[in-house]
This record gives C-alpha cells, sequence and structure tokens, in this order.
C-alpha cells in the first residue's frame, strides 16, 4: 500500500520521516550504537520486554521490589538510549558525565531493590545517606524525562517541588523540608511509585509490547487499505482515508506525533496531490491522529489508568468512549468533506484502490485485538494475562502471511521496540506521579480546587472553561498516559467538587489534556504534519484545532449531560442526547468552514455556530431552537445552491 500511495502522490513529495520525527518527537533523538555495542543494547531491551511479561504474570515478590527494580532498568536503559542534547549522534559514544548518571541512578533505584524489607520497617527514620540516594533517584528521573519527553512536564514538576520547599511544607528547617519531600516522593508509594508507574509496570508496558507485536504484523497497512476501501472512491477521498486510518492506528500506537508521521507519510502527500491545500492535508492527519488516543478500546493505553483511577472495570471505559469518539471523528468528516465539495476534490481513481475481494482475506489481522477486547471486557482473564495471549496470537496469525511472517529475528525486533517505547512512558508517568504526589503533601490540589470552585461561583460553565485551560496548558507536550495522570491528579477533582459524575470528569479532562497535541503554541502534532505537507506550522495547528472543534463541544455535553457517557439513563435518552450532540457539531463544522452546497454569508454562520453552541445544552427548549437555528441555515444554503444550479442548467 505504501508503494502504491507513493505512487499516487507523485515522485519528491515523500518527507524524510525519520528527519520528522527527530524533530518533533524526542522519542526518536537517540545515541546511534553499532556492532557488538548495537547487538547488546538490542538484547537488554529485548530482555527488559521479556522480565515485564514475565513479572507481571508470574511474580509474587513485595511490590516495592516490583516497582523500584523496574524503574532501575528504565533509568538504565533510558540513559543508554538517549543522549543529553539533539544531534549527539557520535556513534558508540557516551561521555563519562552519562556514564557516572547512569551508574548513579540505576544505583540508588537498585539499593531500594535489594533493601526493600529493611526499608520499609525503618519507618519516618532516614540517614542522610538515605536522603541523597533518594535525591539521586529523583534528578536522575527528571534529567531522563528531560532527554526522552521533553522540558514541559519538567517544568510543571519543578514549579511543584519549588512551591514544596519554599511555601508548601511546614516544617522550619530547610533539611528537614527536604528529608521529608524526598521520603516522600522515593522511599513510599505516595510519589514515584504511586498509581501511573504500577499501572504502567503492571499493565501498559505489556500492551505497549504487544502493539509493537502487531505492527510487525502488517495491520497499520491493512487499516490503510481498509479505508482507501471505505472511503477513497468519494470526493475528496485521501482525507477521509487519513481520517478512518489514523483512528484505527492511533489507538494503538499511544503518540499523536508517531501516528501523524507514520501515517502521514503516506495520507498527507495524497490529500495534496487531489487537491487540498497543504495546510488542511496536514491539519487532518494531526487531529485524526490525536483523536486515536481517545479511540476504543486501547485509546493509547489511558484506558487502563483510567480505569484503575476511577475504579470501574477497563470494559465500562471503552464502552463509555464510544459514543464521544464517533463524535469526534464525525466532526472532522463532515469538515473534510464540506472542503472537498468547496473545492471541487474528486476521489482516488479506481486502478490506485485496493481491492477488497484481496483485502478481506487478511481480515484475520484483526483476530489478536478482537481478542484482546473480548478477553478483557468479558472478565475472562486479567488485562496483562490477556495482553499476553494476544502478543502470542499476533505471531500466530503472522504465519498465514508470506510477506509480513514474524521470524524469530523479528521477535527480538519486536521486544526491542517494546523495551525503548517503554522508556518514555515510564518516564513520563514518575515524574507524574512526582507531580501529584507534591500537590497531595502540600495540599495545593484542594487550594486550586477551591480558588476555580470559588471563581466559578457555583456556575459549571465557567468551572469547565476554567478546568479546559488548565488542561491545555499542563497538557502541552506531555505524552497521552503521563498527559492523564496529571489531569486526574490536579484537575479532576474541581469537577467533582461541582457534582460532576466521576467518570464524566476524567473523560473531560483527559479530552483536553490530549487536545493540547493539537492546540498552539506546543502543538507538537500539528507541527510534525505541517513537516510532511510542507505547509505554515501555525496555520496548521489552528486548522487543526477547527478541524477537531468536536472534542470543544462534546466534553461539555457529557459534562451537562452524563447520559452520553452511559451513566444513568436509558437507551432512548442516549439516542436523542447522540442525534441533538451530532446535529450540533454539523452545525459548528459547517459555520467554521463555511460551504454547505455553496459558500455562507456571515449571517448564516453565526446562525449555525449558534445553533450548534445551544445543542451543548441537554433542555428541551434549547435542543429545540438549535435545531430550528441549524435546519434553517441549511434549508437556506441548499436553496441558494439549487437557484445556482438552475441558473447554470
Amino acid at each position: 500500500m505504501k508503494e502504491k500511495a507513493a505512487g499516487y502522490a507523485g515522485n519528491g513529495s515523500a518527507a524524510d520521516v525519520d528527519a520528522i520525527m527527530k524533530q518533533y518527537d524526542r522519542e526518536s533523538n537517540t545515541r546511534i550504537w553499532t556492532g557488538r555495542y548495537r547487538t547488546a543494547i538490542r538484547w537488554i531491551l529485548a530482555v527488559f520486554s521479556l522480565w515485564c511479561i514475565w513479572v507481571t504474570l508470574f511474580a509474587t515478590f513485595l511490590e516495592e521490589i516490583r516497582l523500584t527494580s523496574f524503574m532501575a532498568l528504565i533509568i538504565l536503559m533510558g540513559f543508554l538510549t538517549y543522549p543529553a542534547k539533539r544531534g549527539a549522534n557520535r556513534p558508540n559514544y557516551m561521555p563519562w558525565y552519562d556514564v557516572v548518571i547512569t551508574v548513579l541512578g540505576t544505583g540508588s533505584y537498585l539499593y531500594f531493590t535489594f533493601n526493600a524489607e529493611a526499608i520499609i520497617q525503618q519507618g519516618t527514620r532516614f540517614t542522610p545517606v538515605q536522603i541523597v540516594i533518594g535525591v539521586i533517584a529523583v534528578l536522575s528521573l527528571m534529567e531522563l524525562t528531560r532527554r526522552c519527553v521533553g522540558l514541559p512536564i519538567l517544568i510543571v514538576a519543578g514549579f511543584f517541588l519549588v512551591y514544596a520547599l519554599a511555601y508548601g511544607l511546614t516544617n522550619p528547617e530547610f533539611y528537614g523540608r527536604v528529608r521529608y519531600l524526598v521520603r516522600n516522593l522515593f522511599y513510599t508509594k505516595e510519589g514515584i511509585f504511586s498509581t501511573p508507574v504500577n499501572v504502567c509496570s503492571k499493565y501498559i508496558i505489556v500492551f505497549i509490547i504487544f502493539g509493537a507485536f502487531l505492527e510487525r504484523t502488517g495491520i497499520s497497512n491493512f487499516f490503510i487499505d481498509l479505508a482507501n476501501c471505505a472511503a477513497g472512491r468519494f470526493s475528496g477521498g485521501p482525507a477521509k482515508v487519513s481520517v478512518i486510518s489514523s483512528a484505527l492506528c492511533g489507538m494503538v500506537s499511544g503518540s499523536s506525533v508517531g501516528n501523524t508521521v507514520t501515517t502521514g507519510s503516506v495520507t498527507i502527500p495524497m490529500m495534496k496531490k487531489t487537491g487540498y491545500k497543504p495546510e488542511f492535508a496536514g491539519a487532518v492527519e494531526a487531529a485524526s491522529s490525536t483523536g486515536g488516543q481517545i479511540m476504543p478500546p486501547i485509546m493509547g493505553a489511558a484506558a487502563f489508568l483510567m480505569a484503575d483511577f476511577v475504579g470501574v472495570p477497563y470494559s465500562s471505559i471503552i464502552m463509555r468512549a464510544i459514543l464521544p469518539a464517533i463524535l469526534y471523528f464525525g466532526g472532522i468528516f463532515i469538515s473534510v468533506h464540506l472542503e472537498a465539495k468547496k473545492l471541487g476534490l474528486s476521489g482516488i481513481p479506481k486502478d490506485q484502490l485496493p481491492v477488497f475481494r484481496t483485502l478481506v482475506r487478511k481480515i484475520y489481522l484483526l483476530l489478536p485485538l478482537v481478542m484482546l477486547v473480548v478477553w478483557v471486557s468479558g472478565n475472562f482473564m486479567t488485562m496483562q494475562k490477556a495482553a499476553s495471549y494476544a502478543i502470542v496470537l499476533s505471531v500466530v496469525v503472522s504465519l498465514f502471511d508470506r510477506d509480513n511472517r514474524i521470524s524469530f529475528t523479528k521477535i527480538v525486533d519486536a521486544l526491542e521496540a517494546g523495551g525503548r517505547s517503554s522508556i518514555t512512558v515510564a518516564a513520563a508517568c514518575g515524574v507524574a506521579g512526582i507531580i501529584s504526589g507534591t500537590i497531595t503533601m502540600t495540599g495545593l490540589a484542594n487550594e486550586l480546587v477551591n480558588a476555580i470552585v470559588s471563581l466559578a461561583d457555583g456556575r459549571l460553565i465557567i468551572a469547565l472553561v476554567l478546568t479546559m485551560l488548565t488542561c491545555i496548558v499542563l497538557g502541552m507536550g506531555v505524552p497521552t498516559t503521563a498527559n492523564y495522570c496529571i489531569m486526574a491528579a490536579t484537575t479532576a477533582p474541581i469537577l467533582i467538587r461541582m457534582n460532576v459524575p466521576v467518570l464524566a470528569a476524567h473523560f473531560f479532562v483527559f479530552y483536553f489534556g490530549i487536545v493540547a497535541d493539537i492546540t498552539p503554541p506546543v502543538a507538537l502534532a500539528a507541527y510534525a504534519g505541517s513537516a510532511i505537507a510542507k505547509s505554515n506550522p501555525m496555520k496548521t495547528a489552528f486548522t487543526a484545532t477547527k478541524l477537531a472543534i468536536a472534542v470543544f463541544i462534546v466534553p461539555y455535553v457529557f459534562c451537562f449531560n452524563p447520559a452520553m457517557l452511559l451513566i444513568d439513563t436509558t437507551p432512548a435518552t442516549v439516542v436523542q442526547i447522540f442525534i441533538t450532540s451530532f446535529i450540533g457539531i454539523f452545525g459548528v463544522s459547517a459555520a467554521l468552514e463555511g460551504y454547505l452546497g455553496a459558500h455562507m454569508n456571515p449571517v448564516i454562520r453565526v446562525i449555525m455556530a449558534a445553533g450548534g453552541i445551544l445543542l451543548i445544552d441537554p433542555s428541551l427548549i434549547t435542543d429545540i431552537v438549535g435545531i430550528l437555528f441549524i435546519g434553517a441555515g441549511t434549508a437556506w444554503q441548499y436553496l441558494i445552491a439549487a437557484g445556482r444550479q438552475g441558473q447554470t442548467a
């Protein structure tokens, strides 16, 4: 499919994927190892993946031993993989200071591993040497996070740490404050080893490894071919293909930027060749890839975290995420269709499309994903066991495809890729634990909640807007899993205090944390898309935000009316809310696009947008007025279009 797509895109339009990934995705800026060094690192990463699977399935030792040994290996692999700065690409070279940091950082976590029982029993009596070890552990984790994740999450963590030492902790002596902070962050399960790292080591890592195996079965190309079969021949087909394929690939990849670059290298040149503007092409891919993080059943691994935070089954999370995800991608699809009609674009020529009869023969590639959902949602086994079985099943189904058969070498490749991908997620989760632990021990979370609740003065809409802005700011440049951990600790309690159901509050903050990837000024997914499209980065980011307008509407809908999340509702109510919400998103999307059968004048655009906004409120009056506004605007537009067609005839 990639060869076919590249051919259709035309020579010279293919982007340097590796260069773009290194520019916008810090995970891609790795050391260069060759020869025996490369082999050694490769096996360290692969064995780590195997060790994670074994531990989650069979280990019975203390949780403190499991968590500290896990982070020790993350620190070791992290500094072996990521250099101190971009462009440090001298082969087989690691500066002396990196060797020192690696030894000290890994050793600090291993100290806890081998002395876990004694440390647990000693209570609050910690020696200065133990405090120094804890400081080294915290600083080494933060430095690794800077290298593989970036500065935004560290700025947030640094702010809370400074606040804790300067104002938040009550001990009059500075050393006393440092000792208390380090003890809680490193020697208890209230900081680094809190829920984010626990869930990461127990569930998320195994699913990351599963994703690496799934990619090697050729499922990404299958998704793109499937999308081409479904939508490629229609007006503006390549953009619709991008929406569908990115939704399918993004839910497994867990990275907005990574998915934008990998699927975008195929879809963006095709969109440009069809006639879409570069900014629009890059924006479609960025918005769709970001939406993959909210697409069930995987949701970029955040579904597993949410299940643990909220205390509900995983199956409940994915079931409640279906309607919002459909509305999100429905909004993008509407905008893409209207843009195609406005520009008079055609679809992909039939001879360029995959043959469905040939494609359907590879439907077995979906079996690991389907069985994973069945095993987990049906409570047949634990999540980590289901993921482990799905890994084995992905190897089995690959045997039926000669081109993508998983050999022993590919198994090692997948284990290596899973181990490498785990570094960023685990490091970010560790820093997220630092953030949540710090705001908990200082009481800052309550102060933030009280401040916003006070500003809202009992009006939910104000609390929602303030929470949305906080989520977007805190979520800039932060990976999906760590992003949600931060939001769950800092902003979800605000909405819960305003009597929003717990699950709706967590979905709200998760959505607006994710949308930071396409919201200026730190819109990494949009910038990656613009690099492939060779477009203006900021224009691409604003266009992506416009395309993803549904994600700015849907969370308000399910906070005002949780029935959209299937909370305390009936099937009839769910259908009603879905229909009115879809009409509202249609109205706003059409207004932003400025076209519906014919170009809209400013008055009609305002009427359509107002109708869509009115449909956010679940009351009967606003629903009726909103539908009337959108219905009137739509009728007017098609009357104008019909009149012009008559004049042409």
